[in-house]
């Protein structure tokens, strides 16, 4: 077979088969991760490129054997020691790349890397929780130089992106208002910059590509926002937080051709998530040099706190994709994802099954639809203790069992 007829079966087409595997990402990774990063367009050989894709996930994760730990504040184990835990979401990304000059690529790209929504309600927990809805909007800008080298090119990769994440939770307050309408809200937004830089090695002939990329922590260092406690006849405060980090990501990626049309790939990533451990909420005006998270007797004055308590999260990924013709290929996908809770909170290892399918009726014009179904794993919630003396988990404690997750994806890909 000669070199031309190998890369049209192994070029292009199953570079596509890549982005297939990326659409079946973990359907419901750890810690508060969304669409994570990606910056796989920027890859893409032709002059420009533009992508839009959005993936729609569906945990399904129930709680159950909830006990109210601190009946002092109003035993509400009465009402229900189960509950459906998790919602719906959505995950949309879009981008555009475009070749600068030979040799220079550039991409901008919007997507929602960070985000959580549980909707537990009025259970026996509902003073720990009762919605939180965790959002972010990230606006990226990356660019990349290769150059020959030995049977391949070398790309270095650099870029910068700004950060918007906000939210608000609601829990039961007091349960002695009727129809236990004693709720307080807090409501947090904040921003920041952050910046990536990577590597990769590419040999187009055969499908070859390996990539190691860096994305920086963003410091939130402008957390504000206000806790409503209107519903138990107090008032609305103005409130901030200590600064906070949302984490560094260390991603490689490998793909190459392993026999014709068909393509091997994989990946491995790391997520810091142990830098968000207890998020201290104060009155504005506490100096920020008490307001830490800890008990009144360390000098703490945090009137409540966003717990998270995570530990550092591992996904790992492989797959298998295979380009029937110039129309069609096709790809599927096994991944594992580390829970990041350990002793408190319900973000256990989630294994998922994917696969999809890419459409290419005209050789500029690229369809993708993609499905997963995985495993979210059991365990159990309590008390975890922290810095400072403080303990998180001290409201409610409470199991889960091996629950379902589901996720379709679809998207378009237009190129010059």
């Amino acid at each position: 077979m000669n070199i031309l007829r190998l890369k049209a079966l192994l070029g292009a087409g199953c570079f596509s088969l890549a982005l297939v595997g990326s659409a079946m990402h973990p359907a419901h990774a750890g810690g508060i991760e969304r669409g994570g990063y990606d910056i796989d367009l920027l890859f893409d050989p032709a002059p420009f490129a533009t992508e839009a894709e959005a993936t729609y996930v569906m945990p399904n994760r129930k709680l159950k054997n909830g006990v109210d730990t601190n009946p002092l504040d109003g035993d509400i184990t009465a009402l229900g020691s189960s509950t459906n835990e998790s919602a719906d979401y959505w995950v949309p990304r879009i981008g555009a790349k475009a070749q600068i000059v030979q040799g220079v690529d550039c991409m901008v790209d919007y997507s929602q890397p960070w985000g959580a929504h549980t909707t537990p309600g009025l259970w026996a927990g509902a003073q720990s929780n009762m919605e939180t809805d965790i959002k972010s909007d990230s606006y990226g800008a990356t660019c990349s130089y290769k150059m020959d080298a030995g049977k391949g090119q070398l790309r270095f990769i650099g870029g910068v992106f700004y950060q918007k994440v906000y939210g608000f939770k609601e829990d039961l307050v007091s349960p002695l208002v009727p129809d236990f309408g004693g709720t307080g809200r807090v409501d947090l937004t904040s921003s920041g910059w952050g910046w990536r830089a990577g590597i990769a090695y590419e040999i187009p002939d055969i499908a070859l590509r390996a990539s190691l990329v860096y994305n920086s922590k963003v410091k939130l260092d402008n957390i504000s926002g206000s806790l409503d406690l209107t519903n138990v006849g107090s008032v609305v405060i103005p409130i901030y937080g200590s600064t906070q980090y949302m984490p560094d990501v260390v991603e490689l990626k490998l793909q190459s051709g392993i026999a014709p049309g068909w393509l091997a790939f994989g990946s491995i990533k790391w997520v810091n998530w142990s830098v968000l451990q207890s998020v201290p909420i104060c009155p504005v005006g506490v100096p920020s040099s008490l307001c830490f998270t800890g008990n009144a007797a360390s000098g703490s004055q945090q009137i409540t706190s966003l717990d998270l308590m995570y530990r550092d999260g591992w996904t790992v990924s492989g797959g298998i994709g295979h380009k029937f013709n110039d129309q069609w290929s096709a790809a599927g996908q096994l991944s594992w994802d580390r829970g990041t809770s350990h002793g408190y909170g319900s973000q256990t290892d989630t294994w998922t099954l994917g696969g999809g399918v890419a459409y290419t009726p005209k050789p500029n014009i690229e369809l993708r639809l993609a499905g997963a179904i995985g495993v979210l794993t059991s365990g159990h919630s309590g008390i975890v203790n922290g810095e400072n003396g403080y303990q998180a988990g001290t409201e409610v404690s409470y199991d889960f069992g091996n629950d379902l997750v589901t996720a379709i994806s679809g998207g378009l890909k237009i190129k010059f």
